[in-house]
């Protein structure tokens, strides 16, 4: 697959969030959320007892910025919550200093020819909304994320003209809640008041594992069928067709809210694009649905998910338990979108691979990332082969541009293109394989490894002298 293989239009990017890279927790009046309360006062609940305090330190790092020696044209990054209102609402006040921080970075990202897309909510609820009435578990929270929002959209919407308000409200919903539920008011807030004046475009991120059935029976099938709804169609049934998928209806029963004709009105067709971070496929077996066990959500769908079939594994793993590589996933993943919800205009948010953080190997060894490339490169394929078959794919977001801190795995695994020395106190960045895979797929204009901009020198080791790859460095990113 090429990158002239794809329309001129198709958008090729990479994706951050505040907590994984910003640091600078406490710094400028910034109120702590609930990662930075957990990640302190829990840090057996992070695999590395590691946190996000300092992470990248983007905060104080990100006027250099490598994207715009790769060519790629758009970046995806969230906004804190709590570093723009550090009280959680407005009545608490508004950070001058978080306000200037995001003018900056992104007045800096346009000045480099790179065009911002903002997510709102990355998982980063202010801890004293949680201490106060429980988060996302009152609905009261609906009046203060709409607060800030409404900021965001006020400040910044002049120049980010692509919104996301939700990143994966499946995972915060699973992992932080099991049977959490997230309001929709804040999309009615832009309609309103911004969209007429800014044109902007506004959508929802939402993350999907793919299931083939694990034996070909009618009841795997209907298992990964139900497996698919109860993870995607959660979210985006309701903001397709104004209700959640009959299968969660059937069996989640009188438990899942009832949509009023206002709030059908008010979700239906509230997004313009489908965010869809994909990483993975899963086989499904059907469970017994149990009778006498207490109301889950796991219980309801009565799904089994499965990484092997006869002791074979689905795909290679990557460096998570969870990550195996099925790249056709995607494929499938896409055309059940397109059957099931009317093709709707998609943005790949999130896709990627990660390794183990080896400690015990060379930088030098630890660059050499071929999986990371045959990953991007079959996905890649895969996706052409979807829009192939009229998916309506405008664009596709790498997870991740740096290696940085993966929840609760901490620094244990390695999403980025480009490797940063969490060891030696500077953070230096290093590209991979990986990222030079990408400058060369997007058509950078092909020149001496010494000639390279600056950031990109030239360092001719004895441990690196072998392989132009391995020669690039990036230091001072």
């Amino acid at each position: 697959v090429k990158c002239s293989s794809f329309p001129k239009d198709f958008i090729f990017g990479a994706t951050t969030s505040a907590y994984q890279i910003e640091g600078a927790w406490n710094v400028d009046g910034k109120g702590r959320s609930i990662w930075d309360y957990m990640t302190l006062h829990e840090p057996d609940s992070i695999a590395d007892g590691s946190n996000g305090c300092i992470a990248l330190d983007h905060y104080n790092r990100f006027k250099v910025n490598v994207l715009s020696y790769l060519t790629f044209h758009r970046t995806r990054f969230s906004i804190s919550w709590p570093r723009i209102l550090p009280g959680g609402r407005l009545c608490g006040g508004v950070s001058k200093e978080g306000i200037k921080y995001y003018n900056d970075l992104i007045d800096a990202l346009l000045e480099e020819g790179i065009e911002p897309c903002a997510t709102l909510f990355h998982w980063d609820v202010p801890q004293c909304l949680e201490d106060q009435y429980g988060g996302f578990l009152d609905h009261q929270i609906v009046e203060h994320f709409c607060e800030f929002a409404e900021i965001c959209f006020w400040e910044f919407g002049d120049r980010v003209k692509r919104w996301i308000t939700l990143n994966e409200p499946w995972s915060f919903s699973y992992c932080g809640y099991v049977g959490g539920r997230f309001p929709p008011r804040r999309v009615d807030i832009y309609r309103k008041h911004y969209k007429k004046h800014q044109g902007d475009t506004i959508g929802m991120t939402n993350v999907s594992t793919w299931f083939y059935p694990l034996r070909n029976t009618p009841k795997d099938a209907e298992a990964a069928s139900r497996a698919v709804d109860f993870m995607l169609g959660w979210f985006v049934a309701p903001v397709i067709t104004g209700d959640y998928p009959p299968s969660m209806r059937e069996n989640a029963g009188e438990r899942l809210p009832i949509f009023k004709p206002d709030e059908v009105k008010l979700v239906r067709g509230s997004c313009d694009f489908l965010g869809i971070n994909y990483y993975t496929t899963y086989y499904a077996k059907n469970v017994p649905k149990s009778t006498s066990s207490p109301p889950h959500y796991d219980n309801d769908r009565h799904v089994e998910n499965r990484t092997h079939r006869n002791g074979v594994p689905i795909g290679p793993r990557g460096g998570s338990m969870w990550l195996y590589i099925v790249p056709e996933g995607i494929f499938h993943l896409m055309l059940h979108i397109k059957e099931k919800y009317n093709n709707p205009e998609i943005f790949i948010t999130e896709n990627g691979v990660d390794e183990v953080n080896d400690k015990t190997i060379t930088i030098s060894k630890a660059r050499v990332d071929e999986i990371r490339i045959k990953y991007h490169r079959d996905h890649l394929a895969f996706l052409k082969k979807a829009m192939e078959h009229g998916v309506r794919v405008k664009g596709y977001f790498i997870w991740s541009f740096l290696d940085n801190f993966e929840w609760t795995q901490g620094y244990n695994v390695r999403f980025g293109i480009f490797y940063v020395d969490f060891e030696n106190g500077r953070l230096t960045r290093f590209p991979k394989s990986s990222a030079v895979w990408w400058m060369n797929f997007l058509n950078k204009p092909k020149s001496p490894w010494n000639k390279l901009p600056w950031k990109l020198q030239d360092v001719k080791t004895e441990e690196e002298h072998q392989s132009p790859v391995k020669r690039l460095r990036c230091d001072n990113v």
